[in-house]
């Protein structure tokens, strides 16, 4: 494809950039051959000019691309590609691993992530390496699935910087294969193979200025397996860096093991030591950092000595360990002293502090170490010399020695893991793990650097062969054409360094030289290699050299190479440590003359190559004198010791040996910044790290061939939209795929078609998806454009009839009007003839009438003034009488009232206020009755209108609260503005009437006075009087007008008020029902939440009693294995050993026992020590019962105690005066609502309340029962400790004593039925006279008695009489025939139709025969053999000899069983409790000797026993069938064709579907049901099933990135929809299944929802209500949307989602995946056996003869 077709405007290409190293961008202008520019659009929307001078920029990756787990499915293989996905998933999806080919990237999150859990390892295991997420887990598992299946060992090689993470990536690398390959025979070594870890970080990591634990030494671990199982492990070392021991740089800290001890000082057994502080050491405070944030040294020493106890190191050697350490820091602190200022000699003072420290820890003499600190020793040909140190060579060999010493205690601790490691029988494949140092480039780089970056080109050697040959394999078994592809070789800088006169071969000859030097060196190497091509000369004169290695051109300073290289230590000083006697102390040193030292202190110095020469000859006392100067000659150890370079190319060649005979995993760790902050991505160090471990040149050898791999299968899936129909009209799908390709790419070189897969070249995957996102966008064009004619054709149809019909009505209404306007004109013209008739015949009258009335106004108007001046001349008589006499009395009322009203003035105040608040009250309340008075019919309506008013608004208002208030009073507050509203409208009426007659008259009295004027000069008195008149009828009128409109005006302000104060009064009414109803819900939530608490609270009490259960169930199997095992060994030692002659007292076999010869009297201390624990935690279980159980009534009778103490009209906010009874008839509804809420709340308690303390009582009993059970167990351990003795005498002594005991116990059986048989004598000599009239009717049934008695030999019952036919007479002989019929070899199919549990019922019969001859012993004896039977049986169903539904059936038959069993029990006992069910003739059969309690407690764990079996048991079955039938299975067709590219998934088809699932959770039920569980327990089953099935599911969900799409949530949505669907058809909905499914519900809705404003995440809060926020988080970021139909899920999103979840739900810690193996505590119910037992028939395929039915 030509590039013109590539850059085209739009497509967007990477630009380097110097800070962020790529930036994209997009091209404005299409690209032409030949432009020298080419014109981009950055991100921030600047424009940019990109020269073109040798390349074109690279493409960018579809969005649809970017993200994908592997790095290879990239259409555009690059650099900037594979640094955008990284960067994108690292930071967006918070994902840190990634495929790239073979390898895996992982980067350091620094952060712990919730991925590495015991789940997340079970999840992993068994699937293929494509199924799921990128994991280290993954690539683990497929290492461990190859070594299995191919028999070939196996090798994870992990690098990368100091900081990335490759110390935890092996520890987790470890975990996964010890778990999931456990351990064989040998049951501590995986714990052995873990330990090492700590160890090995103690003594090899430190901190530096990157890592805080930072593996200063390079290790391989070889973990052993045999049969898949774990065997052994082996540990090599390579380059420690010892230089770390006495120098280091500032922020760094010498090795962890240092600082443990300084801070672990104060112990005891280190007090000896003289410990401080690590800052009080030379060796441990040159760094300034005595203290690391992130470590507590004084813990890690205890994981540290823990570690070492694991691991077979005794207490003693490490106490000597630790003792050398202590040394080497004392060691440090000697002071060398100059003896002039020359520095010809030095010295040190003999009472220096830390010199005899380390001559006291070492013992060695003081004189003899200051000797050699400060002299060196000089042997020639026949003489030696003593020349003296100056004080800097002094300190070097002080350094020296504390340098050799940490290194052989480094060696030892190896070899001493690797001897506790070891395994016995050897291993037949293996796993290694290599966790070696990264490619390493400083400031200064010296001998460490070289050596790592040396074993670095090696291992990229050995990477690039390996890339190689993967792809060369790949091609040819395709059978396509196979092209070499070229590949950068790394040989010619490995033979620069290793080769002949290479750098290392030049360094061991300058070692050998007497006067080498760095310098002299450094010349030979300018020399020798300046004409490489990796090897260059710096241009500053120094002396230094550059080597040209694949990661990069690195500057090596020579200063020190050949001083490291040599390693010389001070042979004096060794040959003095090792010539040390002192036992007092530590006995450090080894002599090889034979003396009597510590064996641990020989194995540490001792070097390879160590002959048993003399060290005589190494202890000179003194100097000799010689005759002449001789030259210096080096000592024989060194002469013949290797250098450090030769000993590291010798181990790394076999180490690459080793490598190359393994198939290699490669892990890549990549260091994202150098702040260690948590999800930061720094662009710049990612780069350095990919181009330095290799990644890129995988990137570069899968890109330079065909990097893009589909199957057909794949292909057709995915471009199914680009093949024509002809073309689907082929044979198979490869020739499909052939003739499309044919076309799409008409370049047969882009692409390549093999036998399963075809082949892309990089670039071609993007070109096809750009030509599937333009089909599909055509597509939908094509479906829009039709869409949308179909609706604009739609929409005129509707218009166009619309219009006709509009027009129609418009013109039959024009014409209606028109016909009403002319009758309404007609109408009009009568009635305006008719009105004016009337007008004027009306004013005629009224005028007539206002003459007549004018007159009688006047004449009594003259009249009534000469009365009233009449009156007013007497009154003024009477009011002046009046006034003298009351001033007379108010001047000595004034002074009596005086005092009066000052003391009353404030109550009369107060009165005032209060009477008038009171009429008010009164005269709104007595209104409001005189209102209501006749409106009964008004009062209905109103009512009837409200409600349909109040409807109207509940469906207006929709989920919005509203105020709930009572019927009454709204009832009350509608009719009073009703009221209102018609007493205004009359007012208003009478108003205008009032107005109208005014005018009326005003005109008549006009018209009046104008006939007047007329008249006037007639009638001049007339004329006045009617001005008069007309002057007083206007002031008249004026003045009532105003009182009228002044007096509707008050009435009008008064109406308001009771408006106003209606109002108030319903708002504070509305106030107080709410008041009142958040009362009653904080009560009922309250009352709710304590019962809540309550249920908890037992639930966790009975789940604690099962897991003690659980726990005591695993240590009695436990046991039982161990004594197996000890029969079997005592088998052996019986059949080599000979009988002793002669018993042993039993005191001497006890005493000989405890000596601790027994090798399997550890175990059994141990297990007797964990029997020890599960008592002492039943006691705590009892305890913590009752003290629980002491506060339950009083926190029960609170909420009923409150609502009796508060008064309802308190709690209404009402008072009790008489003006408020009309309310609180008004809120009688209320009262009532609130009574039925207290009835209904006090009888929910008193049910929890009883059910509550039926629990903690049946708790009770099953702890008690569970006590004896653990006690009996510990009394049996106690018998069988008490019973081992010697080797010797053990049979004959355990022969003894079960001979005394069965003759102790015959003799008790004995003296017992004696004492029977005589008060059964006695009995019968008083019923002789009684018997002698009926002795023929009884005759029979005695000899019948008789015979059965003697045949059973057991004790003669009292009362034959008596005696039913509800029991089975046995002996105590047949117990194991009785067992062995109805439990060893029962089996239901051979007697079909009879009843599951008969054998429940034939084990009860028997006991009620026991219970009937009061042989208690011989009762509990048949029971315990029952329930060790019914546990044989289980056991042998765990070694999985049947099928699972097989085992199904057996453990629900036993289940089943055991539950009728324990009813039974509980039935027939004593207790009243359980007699309520019980008919006349089964009370007949109760027990009436025996107490069956500590029986049914015995049961009752037996029965949560089963039950767990059952469950695990159909685990088994369920799990193989889980993600196959919800997630991998495709009921709904063709959604699986929108997965991107990138997430391919499995070709083959699920091997298990949904229909599948629900038939065998059908056949488990239908399983428990035929063996007649009570339907409580098959509910708890099934839920606890479902649980698994949702757990897993979500799990799996959580794990796979391809699962998390919107197809996959339609999916499994359906799914779930069947399976809610086959509870309903099973009648299984109140088994509580749906809240087990929720979650998986939530998780399917959260995939189909809309994540794109901050409403949706409000939405996406509100419903993810049980899912946690860690896995919300984790399905948003790991959502794959649909290309071009969906957008990116972004980070702002994911993060406004977490942030609202953390304040939802709080910021705690929540677990990632579900705890798939939690079990609920299983109730058992008790359910009353409904057949009466002498009705119960057994069938002779029992063989059950021998028992006789009474």
């Amino acid at each position: 494809m030509a590039s013109e077709d590539l850059y085209v405007q739009g497509a967007r290409v990477w630009i380097p950039d110097c800070v962020e190293v790529w930036r994209v961008a997009e091209i404005t202008r299409g690209y032409k051959e030949g432009d020298a520019i080419l014109h981009v659009r950055l991100e921030d929307g600047s424009a940019l000019a990109y020269p073109i001078e040798f390349q074109l920029p690279p493409l960018c990756n579809p969005d649809c691309l970017s993200g994908a787990d592997d790095l290879v499915a990239l259409s555009y293989l690059h650099e900037p590609a594979v640094l955008h996905s990284l960067r994108r998933r690292f930071l967006e999806a918070n994902v840190i691993y990634t495929y790239c080919g073979i390898i895996l990237v992982a980067i350091n999150p620094y952060k712990s992530l919730p991925i590495y859990e015991e789940e997340v390892i079970y999840a992993y295991s068994g699937r293929e390496i494509g199924d799921m997420d990128p994991h280290i887990f993954a690539l683990a598992e497929e290492a461990y699935k190859q070594m299995v299946r191919f028999g070939k060992k196996q090798s994870l090689i992990i690098s990368g910087e100091s900081g990335a993470g490759k110390t935890a990536s092996a520890k987790y690398a470890m975990r996964y294969f010890t778990t999931v390959g456990g351990c064989l025979g040998d049951t501590s070594m995986e714990e052995k193979v873990l330990a090492s870890s700590p160890v090995m970080e103690a003594f090899g990591n430190a901190k530096t200025t990157r890592n805080d634990n930072s593996s200063r030494f390079g290790k391989y671990i070889e973990i052993g397996f045999s049969q898949a199982h774990v065997t052994g492990a082996t540990i090599k070392t390579y380059l420690l860096e010892k230089s770390r021991v006495t120098f280091q740089a500032k922020a760094e800290r010498n090795y962890h093991i240092f600082y443990q001890l300084c801070a672990s000082a104060t112990l005891p057994e280190l007090q000896g030591l003289g410990l401080r502080g690590a800052e009080s050491f030379h060796y441990t405070c040159q760094g300034q950092c005595a203290a690391a944030q992130s470590t507590n040294d004084a813990a890690d020493l205890d994981s540290t000595r823990h570690a070492f106890s694991l691991l077979g190191v005794p207490e003693a050697n490490q106490l000597e360990l630790f003792s050398i350490l202590a040394a080497i820091l004392h060691l440090g602190n000697i002071v060398v002293r100059g003896r002039d200022r020359r520095g010809d000699g030095c010295f040190v003072e003999p009472a220096d502090e830390a010199l005899g420290l380390f001559c006291s820890l070492l013992g060695v003499e003081a004189s003899q170490v200051t000797r050699w600190l400060c002299h060196r020793k000089l042997v020639t040909a026949g003489e030696t010399y003593l020349k003296p140190l100056s004080r800097q060579q002094a300190l070097d060999s002080r350094d020296a020695l504390a340098k050799h010493m940490y290194g052989q205690v480094f060696r030892w601790m190896v070899s001493r893991v690797n001897r506790a490691l070891r395994s016995l029988e050897g291993h037949r494949t293996s796993i290694g793990i290599l966790d070696i140092y990264g490619f390493e480039m400083f400031e200064i780089n010296s001998f460490e650097q070289f050596c790592i970056n040396y074993a670095n080109e090696k291992l990229q050697q050995l990477f690039n062969l390996h890339v190689f040959r993967l792809e060369q394999e790949d091609y040819v078994s395709e059978e396509i054409p196979w092209v070499f592809i070229d590949f950068c070789d790394n040989q010619p800088c490995i033979e620069l360094i290793e080769g002949r006169l290479g750098i290392l071969d030049l360094l061991n000859e300058e070692c050998k030289m007497p006067q080498g030097s760095d310098g002299s060196w450094a010349q030979k190497l300018y020399q020798t290699h300046l004409n490489s091509s990796h090897f260059q000369k710096p241009k500053r004169p120094t002396d230094a050299f550059v080597v040209c290695h694949f990661a990069g051109k690195v500057e090596y300073q020579c200063d020190g190479f050949v001083e490291k290289n040599r390693d010389a230590v001070p042979e004096e000083l060794v040959g003095l440590l090792r010539a040390s006697k002192d036992d007092a102390c530590c006995k450090v040193w080894l002599s090889q003359l034979g003396s009597v030292q510590s064996a641990l202190l020989a194995e540490i110095f001792l070097e390879e190559g160590d002959g048993p020469t003399s060290l005589q000859s190494r202890r000179s006392s003194g100097p000799r004198i010689a005759g002449r100067p001789s030259r210096r000659s080096l000592p024989s150890s060194q002469k013949s010791k290797k250098s450090i370079s030769s000993q590291f190319k010798a181990s790394l060649n076999q180490l690459m040996e080793t490598l190359s005979s393994t198939a290699a995993h490669y892990i890549r760790c990549i260091k994202p910044n150098d702040g260690k902050q948590p999800f930061v991505f720094d662009s710049r160090r990612a780069v350095e790290q990919l181009r330095a471990c290799g990644v890129l040149e995988t990137i570069r050898i899968s890109a330079s061939g065909y990097p893009s791999r589909w199957t057909y299968q794949e292909f057709l899936e995915r471009y199914r939209a680009l093949v024509s129909r002809e073309e689907l009209m082929g044979t198979n799908e490869k020739q499909i795929c052939s003739l499309a390709l044919e076309r799409l790419l008409q370049d047969p070189s882009k692409y390549q078609c093999g036998k399963s897969k075809v082949f892309f070249r990089a670039g071609q995957v993007a070109y096809l998806e750009e030509l599937r996102y333009r089909r599909l966008r055509a597509a939908c064009i094509l479906l829009q454009r039709h869409l949308r004619g179909w609706l604009a054709r739609r929409r005129f149809g509707r218009a166009c009839a619309a219009a006709v019909c509009l027009q129609r009505h418009a013109r039959g209404m024009l014409a209606r009007r028109l016909a009403m306007m002319l009758r309404r004109t007609r109408a009009a013209v009568m009635l305006q003839k008719t009105r004016r008739m009337v007008l004027a015949r009306r004013s005629y009258l009224r005028m007539r009438q206002a003459v007549i009335t004018i007159q009688a106004f006047a004449r009594g108007m003259f009249a009534r003034r000469l009365y009233q001046q009449m009156v007013w001349h007497q009154k003024a008589v009477v009011i002046q009488a009046a006034v003298r006499g009351w001033l007379a009395r108010t001047h000595y009322a004034r002074l009596r009232g005086a005092v009066i009203y000052l003391q009353c003035c404030y109550r009369r105040v107060r009165a005032c206020r209060e009477l008038r608040r009171l009429r008010v009250e009164a005269r709104s309340v007595e209104h409001y009755k005189q209102l209501h008075k006749g409106m009964e019919i008004k009062v209905i309506q109103l009512q009837c209108r409200l409600d349909e008013q109040s409807s109207s608004t509940v469906s207006r208002a929709g989920n919005s609260s509203s105020v709930e208030c009572s019927p009454t009073t709204l009832l009350l507050a509608a009719s009073a503005v009703a009221i209102w509203a018609q007493e205004k409208q009359r007012l208003v009426e009478q108003l205008s009437g009032l107005n109208a007659a005014h005018t009326e008259e005003v005109q008549r009295l006009q018209a009046e006075m104008q006939r007047l004027r007329e008249d006037v000069a007639r009638d001049t008195r007339v004329q006045q009087l009617q001005e008069r008149l007309a002057e007083l009828e206007r002031h008249s009128m004026k003045s009532c007008l105003g009182q009228e409109v002044e007096e509707l005006r008050q009435r009008l302000a008064e109406v308001e008020a009771m408006k106003r104060q209606l109002g108030e009064e319903r708002d504070a009414l509305i106030q107080r029902m709410l008041e009142q109803s958040q009362d009653l819900e904080e009560q009922h939530q309250r009352a709710a939440r304590e019962s809540q608490g309550l249920l908890q609270e037992l639930e966790e009490e009975r789940a604690r009693y099962q897991s003690l259960v659980q726990e005591y169930t695993r240590l009695e199997q436990g046991y039982e294995n161990l004594r197996d095992e000890v029969a079997f060994h005592r088998g052996l030692e019986e059949r080599w050993q000979p009988t002793p002659e002669g018993p042993q007292p039993s005191g001497e076999v006890l005493l000989n026992g405890s000596v601790g010869q027994d090798p399997f009297e550890k175990a059994y201390l141990l297990l007797l020590g964990q029997l020890n624990a599960v008592n002492e935690e039943l006691a705590r279980t009892r305890e913590e019962l009752r003290r629980s159980k002491a506060p339950v009534e009083p926190e029960e009778r609170k909420p009923l105690d409150f609502l009796k103490r508060r008064n309802i009209a308190e709690m209404l906010g009402l008072g009790r005066s008489p003006e408020k009874v009309a309310v609180d008839d008004d809120l009688k509804h209320a009262y009532d609502a609130v009574q039925v809420a207290n009835r209904l709340l006090a009888s929910q308690l008193r049910e929890e309340k009883q059910q509550h303390e039926e629990e903690v009582e049946g708790l009770h009993l099953n702890i008690c029962s569970l006590k004896q059970l653990s006690q009996q167990q510990a009394a049996l351990i106690q018998d069988l400790q008490r019973h081992q003795g010697q080797e010797g005498l053990q049979h004959h002594v355990l022969r003894l004593k079960e001979e005394n005991w069965e003759l102790a116990q015959k003799l008790e059986k004995q003296e017992r039925t004696t004492l029977k048989l005589q008060k059964q004598l006695r009995a019968y000599a008083k019923q002789i006279q009684e018997l002698t009239v009926k002795r023929e009717a009884t005759g029979p049934v005695q000899e019948f008695a008789a015979s059965t008695v003697v045949l059973s030999q057991s004790p003669i019952v009292p009362s034959l009489a008596g005696l039913s036919q509800a029991m089975l007479v046995w002996r105590k002989e047949d117990e194991g025939r009785i067992i062995k019929a109805i439990i060893t070899d029962y089996k239901p199919q051979s007697s079909p139709g009879t009843l599951p549990d008969l054998p429940a019922y034939i084990l009860f019969l028997c006991f009620r025969h026991a219970d009937h001859c009061c042989d208690e012993l011989r009762a509990r004896s048949l029971l315990d053999a029952a329930i060790n039977a019914i546990k044989r049986v289980m056991k042998v169903l765990g070694f999985g000899v049947l099928k699972h539904s097989d085992d199904f059936d057996m453990v629900a038959l036993w289940l089943a069983n055991t539950c009728r069993l324990l009813n039974c029990l509980r039935q027939y006992s004593q207790d009243e409790s359980y007699w309520q069910g019980n008919t006349a003739r089964q009370n007949e059969h109760r027990l009436q000797n025996v107490d069956p309690q500590s029986s049914c407690c015995s049961l009752g764990a037996l029965a949560v026993q089963l039950y767990q079996q059952l469950i695990r048991t159909a685990e088994k079955c369920l799990k193989p069938m889980i993600v196959a039938a919800m997630l991998e299975s495709e009921p709904i067709q063709g959604l699986s064709s929108s997965c991107p590219p990138g997430h391919h998934r499995s070709l083959a088809a699920p091997t298990h579907t949904l229909p599948e699932l629900l038939q065998q959770l059908g056949s488990f039920h239908a399983a428990l049901d035929r063996h007649g569980l009570a339907p409580s327990v098959g509910h708890q089953a099934l839920r606890q099933l479902l649980f698994l099935v949702s757990g897993t599911t979500l799990n799996y969900l959580l794990l796979r990135k391809d699962t998390c799409s919107w197809s996959c949530g339609i999916q499994l949505r359906y799914n779930i929809s069947q399976l809610e669907q086959w509870l309903r058809a099973e009648g299984l909905q109140q088994s509580g299944a749906h809240e087990v499914l929720e979650p998986l519900v939530q998780a399917a809705q959260l995939l189909q929802v809309k994540k794109v404003t901050e409403e949706d995440a409000g939405a996406l809060c509100s419903l993810c209500t049980v899912l946690s926020p860690q896995q919300v988080v984790k399905i948003l970021r790991a959502y794959t949307p649909a290309v071009g139909l969906e957008e990116r899920i972004s980070p702002s999103f994911i993060s406004s989602v977490e942030k609202r979840l953390q304040d939802q739900y709080g910021g705690g810690p929540s677990q990632l995946l579900v705890d798939t193996s939690h079990l609920f505590p299983v109730h058992l119910p008790f359910t009353a056996s409904p057949l009466h037992l002498d009705e119960l028939r057994i069938p002779d395929t029992l063989n059950l003869a021998f028992l006789v039915r009474l």
